[in-house]
């Protein structure tokens, strides 16, 4: 039996469903989406910068609202106790008389002396170049001249303002041996007026005024809390105090 020439093989890639082999290895990688960057929203970039204000604001009116309420708590609160020393914070004097101010201050002292919450009374305050007294020797001069024992008033005529004032009564104090102290002011003036005397070194507690012009209307008494506010602020930043000469609030 005679076989004719072997066919050929075909040489032709073998193709699957989905075209041949070299077709398929000749085929890119598909290439990964491009991501565009976003460019900053000018939208977004003014709400970031306003809840940082808002913020601000919110913690600035944090800060004003807790301090007023701290001086409108202090005024009415009548701390008094038996100390050293019952401490009138001074105030304008006319040739050796008493303001109708530092009077009020100097009446509530004497009735503290008297209800022996004391042995002394410490009256403060300098005076003006000119002056013929002191504010410290007028308030002497003054509860003396109403029966007060004068070995019973020590003054301490030094100090512009409340923190010369007070850092001079502890220097007084450390002098003579005593550290307890009892502030005569006006309400408003007294949240100050402690921080002071506390951080000069005196254990302090405050006695307000009731009488006397500063606490006449609510307007004045408005005016004050919120003049208070403010000087105390400026204390904690500053370490000094407002000098207020015209009603002895510095």
């Amino acid at each position: 039996m005679t076989h004719g020439p072997l066919s050929e093989v075909p040489t032709e890639p073998l193709r699957g469903p989905r075209g041949s082999l070299r077709d398929r290895s000749q085929r890119r990688a598909p290439e990964p989406p491009t991501v565009a960057l976003a460019a900053p929203v000018p939208g977004r970039r003014r709400s970031w910068l306003t809840r940082v204000v808002l913020g601000v604001v919110l913690v600035a009116l944090f800060v004003l609202g807790g301090t007023a309420f701290r001086v409108w708590q202090v005024a009415r609160i009548d701390d008094r106790r038996p100390v050293d020393a019952v401490v009138v914070l001074g105030a304008a004097q006319y040739d050796g008389e008493p303001s109708s101010i530092f009077a009020a201050r100097l009446r509530h002292a004497e009735q503290l002396y008297a209800d022996k919450m004391a042995p002394r009374i410490v009256t403060t305050g300098g005076g003006r170049v000119g002056d013929a007294y002191t504010e410290a020797e007028a308030g002497r001069r003054y509860l003396i001249s109403r029966g007060v024992p004068a070995a019973a008033v020590v003054a301490v005529p030094v100090g512009s303002d409340t923190l010369l004032s007070l850092q001079a009564v502890a220097a007084r104090a450390k002098q003579d041996g005593w550290s307890t102290a009892l502030l005569v002011s006006d309400p408003w003036h007294l949240l100050r007026a402690r921080q002071m005397a506390r951080d000069s070194g005196l254990e302090a507690w405050t006695s307000p005024t009731r009488s006397g012009p500063v606490v006449q209307t609510r307007e004045t008494q408005v005016r004050y809390i919120v003049r208070e506010t403010g000087a105390m602020l400026y204390y904690r930043l500053t370490h000094s105090s407002v000098d207020t000469e015209t009603t002895g609030l510095g």
